[in-house]
C-alpha cells in the first residue's frame, strides 16, 4: 500500500470513528474499553485488503461488534463470583456546553440506567440488541457475528428487549425539570432535611452504588425512600462539595473531598418529578480515569 493510499484509508476510517465508538461504549460500557477496541479495528483494516471492502461503515462495525463480543465473554469467564453492582463509565459534561464527540457518543439518550440494565444481559444478547435496536443493523449482518441463524439473531433482541422494558425507567425528558428536583435533593441534603429528601424520592428509590473493591458482603444497592434519604444525610459534609453537571446528558452531580480529589459522580433518573434511580460511581481507580478537567473552574 503506498503513501497516499494509507492516507486515503486513515481518512475513510476516521469518518467512521465517532459512529465505532458509540457502538462499542453501548456495547461495553467503558470508555477507554471502546477506545482499545476501535484502534484494534484500526489495525485490522490495515492488515486487510480494503479494496475488497464495499461497504467499510458495515465492516468496521462488525470488526468492532465481534472484538465487543469476545470482551464480554471474557468478563463473564473471569466473573467466578458475583461482583455486585458495577456502574459503567459515565460521560460526565458541563451544562453549559457538551464537547461534540460526548454528544455523538450519547445519542438516543443512552443514560446511564440503561447501560447499568445492558451489564445484565448475555453477551450475544447485548450484542444483538445494541446493533439492531439502537444502529439499525439487520438480522442477517448481525446473525454471523453471533454464531446464529437470522431467527435465532431476533430472538436474542428480542429476549434483551423484553428484558431492558421491564427493567429500564424512561425518564422525564425535560431537563429543566430533572434540574428542579435534584437541585432539590442537593439543598436538602446539605441542610439535614429528611422530609424534604423524601418529598423529591420515590416511595420505590433504587440506589446502585459501585465503590470497587470493598469487601465481600457490602451492600452495593439501596431501595425505598426513608433508607435513601437517611444515606444520603449520612454523606451531607460531602455534598457541600457537589456540583450540578450532567451525567450521560441527564441531570447529575459530582462530589470532591475536601482535598480535591472526585468522591463521586452520581447519575439521576427522574420520573414525574420524582427521583426513580440513583446510579453513583464511586470506585477512586475509575473516577481517576475518567476526564474532568472540564470541571476544574466548577470546585471552587
Amino acid at each position: 500500500m503506498t503513501v497516499n493510499q494509507s492516507e486515503r484509508l486513515a481518512e475513510r476510517f476516521q469518518t467512521h470513528r465517532t459512529s465505532l465508538r458509540a457502538v462499542a461504549y453501548r456495547m461495553l460500557g467503558s470508555l477507554s474499553e471502546a477506545d482499545e477496541t476501535v484502534q484494534e479495528a484500526w489495525l485490522r483494516l490495515t492488515r486487510s485488503d480494503p479494496s475488497g471492502v464495499a461497504n467499510l461503515g458495515g465492516w468496521l462495525t462488525t470488526v468492532v461488534a465481534r472484538v465487543c463480543l469476545d470482551m464480554l465473554r471474557s468478563r463473564k469467564s473471569r466473573r467466578e463470583e458475583p461482583l455486585g453492582i458495577h456502574v459503567p463509565d459515565p460521560i460526565v459534561s458541563r451544562e453549559d456546553r457538551i464537547d461534540p464527540e460526548q454528544e455523538a457518543l450519547l445519542a438516543d439518550s443512552v443514560g446511564l440506567a440503561l447501560l447499568v440494565v445492558l451489564e445484565t444481559l448475555g453477551p450475544a444478547e447485548r450484542l444483538a440488541f445494541v446493533l439492531h435496536d439502537m444502529f439499525g443493523v439487520p438480522f442477517d449482518e448481525i446473525a454471523p457475528t453471533v454464531g446464529r441463524s437470522p431467527s435465532a439473531a431476533r430472538q436474542l433482541a428480542s429476549r434483551a428487549r423484553r428484558r431492558v422494558q421491564r427493567a429500564a425507567k424512561v425518564p422525564d425528558a425535560d431537563l429543566t425539570c430533572q434540574r428542579e428536583v435534584v437541585d432539590a435533593f442537593l439543598a436538602a441534603a446539605r441542610g439535614g432535611d429528611l422530609e424534604a429528601l423524601l418529598a423529591v424520592l420515590d416511595p420505590d428509590v433504587v440506589v446502585r452504588a459501585d465503590r470497587g473493591g470493598v469487601p465481600p458482603g457490602v451492600s452495593r444497592e439501596l431501595r425505598g425512600a426513608r433508607a435513601v434519604a437517611e444515606q444520603a444525610l449520612t454523606f451531607s459534609r460531602l455534598v457541600r462539595f457537589a456540583r450540578p453537571v450532567l451525567v450521560n446528558g441527564a441531570a447529575g452531580i459530582v462530589s470532591w473531598l475536601p482535598e480535591g480529589q472526585p468522591f463521586s459522580v452520581m447519575g439521576f433518573t427522574i420520573r414525574r418529578g420524582k427521583i426513580v434511580e440513583i446510579d453513583i460511581l464511586a470506585d477512586p481507580a475509575r473516577l481517576r480515569q475518567l476526564d474532568l478537567t472540564v470541571l476544574d473552574d466548577l470546585r471552587r
